[in-house]
């Protein structure tokens, strides 16, 4: 027992020696180390509501050679990391001996140090702002806002040149989640909402959810160098993409052109077509109108014919001379009367015949092709005005309509102008035949000689046989005529609504090319300005020409990384006290020594 006690103090006075004699020759033997590269990673702690509490640095020294190093900091105090040797402060400088490889210490940060970030959280319950810590244990509609914008109390090299990776790790008790511009994940029964913030920007964040006893973890902010280089590439490929829309407007403008002047050519061969249909409305009404006139005419002249040939067939010697005298006079009137009405019938045909071939004519202009439904879906694909469209299909199938309708009719006008020569012809042979037996009868009567009235009487009788099937054919034709102008007047209706649509489908065409020019002559550069907005954008996000700086101070150098790992406290229910027993009184270090030898 004895040998025991003697070694167990032996030992005791060799461990209280060794420290100090193995220490001396360290400090005494330090050389200059090298340090080549330097990390930083700064740890901060929020509150609930965003406030700073407290922040300290963890650097990582890459010492290629070992010895005595410097690095540099407003440290309230530092801790080695690595080993057990001690670090000694003065000012700003921290000092330190660090064998080669990684060396890693602490630096807690002065109270007053700020972020280069402002952080602002606020919570609302059912619409009503409440403090964070009255929130823990509440159920209903809770909504986290997280404001976040620039310190310039702090090097904004930072602010400009840092991304911000802002994520909240929410439990099940949370449901119907909704969130402005996060990304929601599943992390196992959780969910993982986080939002980026782009460098020199300022956000405001926003999370609301139904919540049963609600608890909450914090918010988590991760702050690096947004150094990841973007890849113009793809960029390149949709600016080429912009130059054959460009193209394509270009041509779509170009295609309204041609529209524009195929409308008009429309619309001046529609005004063409009602001008010409008003011509041949109005000739076709005086026709309607002088129909009357002519039948009455034809009826005078064949009430005449039948007295005349009534009275020629009763025997010579019973006849009065002194009428008989009196009949060629009347035959040659009635001969001159339709001599008159074939002039008038002449007239009427000459000016039928000019209202004919102008309305003829308009409508032969309107195109016989027949859109496909394709070709209409093509059109209003293309990105043309659809309400101008629409007056343009209106106005096309109108003029469809007219020129399928004059086809079904058109043999029925074409064929009035012949009926018309062949009843003026008809009518002046008549006329001809009433002078030349007029003319002969005088001769007859001259002579006195009765032998020529039974000739003059056949010839009569003849005539007016022949007379009456006219008048019956004459007065079918002005039935026709008179059905044919009413039917003309809906027919003239009809074109003068396509000429009105026309019309107004030209000034929408003229509108449409007028827009589809400004979108050209606005998109023309679209390319060489989508480029110019590509490269402000590579200029504003792309940092990856950033040289990292440290945040403890501008004394140190050869800083290769600097992060910031931001967390704000969670807001939890108070548990309640439970009794527990009082712990076993901790045993000093003597105690413990002392237990290893027992």
């Amino acid at each position: 027992m004895m040998r025991m006690k003697q070694l167990f103090y032996s030992a005791l006075a060799l461990m209280l020696f060794l420290p100090s004699f193995l220490s001396y020759p360290a400090h005494a033997a330090a050389a200059e180390g090298k340090i080549t590269s330097k990390d930083e990673v700064v740890y901060a702690t929020l509150n609930a509501s965003g406030s700073l509490e407290n922040v300290y640095v963890v650097n990582t020294l890459e010492v290629a050679r070992a010895g005595e190093i410097f690095d540099f900091g407003a440290y309230s105090s530092v801790k080695n990391l690595t080993d057990l040797t001690e670090i000694s402060q003065e000012d700003q400088t921290v000092r330190m001996t660090a064998p080669e490889g990684k060396f890693y210490y602490q630096g807690n940060l002065e109270d007053n140090t700020e972020l280069p970030w402002a952080v602002s959280i606020s919570y609302s319950l059912d619409g009503q702002e409440v403090e964070a810590a009255e929130l823990a244990g509440k159920s209903g509609h809770v909504e986290i806002s997280i404001d976040i914008t620039g310190n310039d109390q702090v090097d904004t090299v930072f602010y400009e040149n840092y991304l911000l990776q802002v994520s909240l790790l929410l439990s099940n008790v949370y449901q119907n989640i909704e969130t402005s511009g996060g990304m929601v994940a599943n992390a196992g029964k959780n969910k993982q909402i986080t939002f980026t913030v782009m460098p020199g920007k300022e956000e405001g964040l926003s999370v609301s959810a139904d919540v049963e006893d609600f608890e909450f973890q914090g918010v988590d902010i991760a702050a690096i160098p947004s150094t990841l280089p973007i890849d113009t590439s793809e960029m390149d490929n949709m600016t080429d993409d912009m130059s054959e829309l460009t193209d394509a407007i270009g041509k779509l403008n170009d295609g309204v052109a041609e529209l524009k002047d195929g409308v008009s050519q429309l619309n001046n061969g529609a005004a063409s077509l009602q001008d010409g249909s008003a011509k041949y409305k109005n000739g076709i009404n005086q026709l309607d109108t002088s129909s009357s006139e002519l039948v009455n005419g034809s009826q005078s002249i064949l009430e005449a014919l039948r007295t005349i040939n009534q009275s020629l067939t009763g025997q010579s010697n019973e006849m009065d001379l002194s009428s008989l005298t009196a009949l060629p006079s009347g035959l040659t009137q009635l001969g001159n009367g339709l001599k008159e009405v074939t002039e008038g019938l002449t007239s009427l045909q000459e000016n039928y015949a000019l209202a004919y071939d102008a309305l003829d004519g308009a409508i032969q202009e309107i195109p016989a092709e027949q859109l496909s439904e394709g070709e209409i879906a093509s059109l209003y694909g293309s990105g043309a005005n659809a309400e101008v469209l629409d007056r343009l299909m209106a106005s096309y199938a109108a003029s469809q309509k007219v020129k399928i309708t004059y086809e079904q009719v058109k043999e029925a006008f074409a064929a009035i102008e012949p009926t018309l020569t062949q009843i003026s012809g008809s009518v002046q042979g008549m006329s001809g035949q009433l002078i030349s037996i007029a003319d002969n009868l005088t001769t007859a009567l001259d002579e006195m000689d009765m032998s020529g009235l039974d000739q003059l009487q056949a010839g009569l009788a003849a005539l007016s046989t022949n007379y009456n099937e006219f008048h019956s054919g004459l007065t079918s034709y002005t039935k026709g005529v008179s059905e044919l102008s009413s039917s003309y007047s809906q027919l003239h209706s009809g074109i003068s609504e396509l000429t009105g649509g026309t019309s107004e489908l030209n000034s929408g065409v003229v509108e449409l090319h007028d827009g589809t020019e400004q979108l050209y002559e606005e998109t023309e550069d679209l390319p060489e300005k989508m480029q110019e907005e590509i490269n402000q954008m590579i200029q504003e996000y792309d940092k990856s020409d950033f040289e990292p700086v440290s945040f403890v101070s501008p004394q140190n150098e050869k800083v290769t990384s600097v992060q910031f790992v931001i967390t704000t406290e969670s807001i939890k229910k108070e548990e309640k006290e439970t009794k527990t027993t009082a712990p076993e009184k901790e045993k000093g270090f003597w105690e413990l020594l002392l237990d290893l030898f027992r």
